[in-house]
């Protein structure tokens, strides 16, 4: 069987990174990781090409090659996921779908055409799929509500697969589920609320594999939540600390965690002994009342602000998502939200209106209350809310989109990056300075210091410190400077997110007067 996995396009968004990406000459983030562990599961008899179309453009050598197409795809990629089954569909291909926008909203792949509709997990819906095409079946819908794959059988991904130099990082999942119960989070909904792991032994044998087909890139930990089994991760980082030092530090870590990471000083330390850089944090709110209102009560239990400084000083640096829109939130969030990054030095803030996800507990809640509005959101920053929030949505909007524009205004965003630097631990391991040499660094350092030390009105701004982190905090200063490049992405994206959700609230101006006007007599 001769198997094309096709990887649908993300539109622009706070986390494609264009500008930054092309400092460095990478075409992406990260890799479809979903689908090179498809690859890994399914016959390896059969052959795999894989095309993600965030790099490149399928060939009309690789349509006529392919006997199966398989599709993948997030929420925010569905406009072009279907028009790929489509495309499939009118070349004469069988098609099969997953991933977790099909596995929440089955019913659009298959009006697109989609004949397998392989969802929920694939370590168990993808076998079922072989036996069926094994005895010929045309459709087949597989799904296992409720049962949950043990992770421990899932195999290496086929990372061989990839364009190794389109990406800027490379994903691997330790663990799937989250321990919490945060009603919009569809993380649950899709995983589960058991933290089920890998054995360290996998995760090892993964890195190994990076590293013999010379991977170079920082690997993304993509688990929702890296902590949230601590036991089994602290036996992990204990294996991978040793493993990091014997083979000189190859990879430099990120991954999305819980805030109660800052109560664990022994975890935090651990991850920065493992050579881990980074880690994003679903803080949402400073407002207490939004909390508890949508149940992320981890949130509450201390101060947000001394966690993320605990989380600083400890050697992490910290990304974070923020949320407007819950309800019974007072006037006055979107000022809210951006002082407290401001306080605490955050400086990639990812900011967004709330989008009620398809069956998680808000989206059962508001169609119970009638508020939902039917076509679902695609998760992007330049969408408006698919619910009718509790205060006006004009409200909530302008507050967004001048709290977006606020918080990514250059000089802004470079006080935050300088001061949180200037806080954050040294690191405890002897990669540093190795990526200055070698992450097609010259070119990149280059064009970084003519747009930000010479074109923008900031320059002098920029040279006072990176002056002073050369001098005070020489063994951040790579990452200093990675984190300064991203800001050429969202120097032109807060712009877009501006104009496209103010276009959309003067669509739904325009709308509302119309319905109006065909009902006055």
């Amino acid at each position: 069987m001769r198997v094309l996995l096709i990887y649908p396009i993300f539109p622009q968004s706070f986390w494609s990174f264009e500008k930054a990406l092309a400092l460095v000459n990478r075409k992406a983030l990260l890799p479809p990781l979903g689908l090179i562990t498809v690859a890994a599961i399914l016959p390896q008899k059969w052959e795999f090409k894989l095309v993600d179309r965030n790099v490149r453009e399928i060939t009309e050598a690789e349509w006529d090659w392919a006997e199966l197409v398989m599709v993948s795809a997030m929420i925010v990629q569905k406009d072009d996921f279907l028009e790929q089954i489509r495309e499939a569909k009118r070349r004469g291909k069988k098609v099969a779908v997953g991933g977790p926008y099909p596995t929440s909203t089955p019913e659009s792949a298959e009006i697109a055409g989609a004949d397998y509709l392989v969802l929920d997990e694939g370590e168990i819906t993808l076998p079922l799929l072989v036996e069926a095409i094994e005895r010929g079946d045309e459709k087949g819908v597989f799904r296992i509500e409720g049962d949950k794959p043990d992770v421990t059988t899932s195999p290496i991904p086929r990372f061989d697969l990839l364009e190794k130099e389109a990406y800027d990082m490379i994903s691997l999942q330790y663990s799937r589920g989250c321990p919490f119960q945060c009603e919009f989070c569809d993380i649950i909904v899709l995983y589960g609320r058991k933290s089920r792991t890998k054995t360290p032994a996998q995760l090892l044998a993964e890195l190994d594999r990076l590293k013999e087909l010379n991977f170079s890139q920082g690997v993304f930990l993509v688990d929702d939540n890296f902590i949230g089994n601590k036991r089994n991760v602290k036996l992990l980082l204990h294996e991978l600390k040793v493993w990091m030092k014997d083979n000189n530090y190859p990879f430099r870590l990120t991954t999305e965690a819980s805030i109660d990471l800052a109560q664990d000083q022994e975890l935090m330390d651990l991850m920065v002994e493992c050579n881990f850089r980074a880690v994003f944090l679903g803080i949402e709110t400073p407002d207490e009342d939004s909390l508890n209102l949508t149940k992320k009560f981890q949130n509450t239990r201390g101060s947000l602000s001394d966690s993320v400084e605990k989380i600083i000083r400890s050697g992490l640096r910290v990304m974070a998502g923020f949320i407007i829109g819950f309800d019974g939130e007072e006037t006055g969030a979107g000022d809210r939200i951006v002082r407290f990054v401001e306080k605490t030095t955050i400086p990639i803030a990812m900011f967004s209106m709330l989008q009620v996800l398809p069956n998680t507990a808000l989206w059962h809640r508001l169609e119970k209350e009638g508020r939902l509005i039917k076509e679902t959101g695609n998760a992007n920053q330049t969408t408006l809310m698919n619910f009718l929030p509790t205060r006006p949505i004009e409200e909530i909007a302008l507050e967004y989109v001048n709290g977006f524009y606020e918080l990514y205004d250059p000089q802004r965003y470079l006080d935050r990056t300088y001061r949180h630097f200037m806080m954050i631990g040294e690191p405890k391991t002897n990669s540093i300075g190795r990526k200055l040499v070698d992450m097609k660094t010259m070119r990149a350092l280059f064009i970084l210091c003519w747009y930000q030390g010479v074109v923008r009105e900031t320059r002098s701004t920029f040279w006072r410190y990176l002056w002073n982190i050369l001098r005070h905090k020489p063994r951040v200063l790579d990452h200093y400077l990675v984190v300064c490049g991203q800001v050429e992405h969202f120097y032109e994206y807060r712009q877009i997110v501006k104009d496209q959700i103010e276009q959309q609230l003067k669509e739904q101006q325009v709308e509302s007067l119309r319905q109006l006007s065909s009902v006055t007599p």
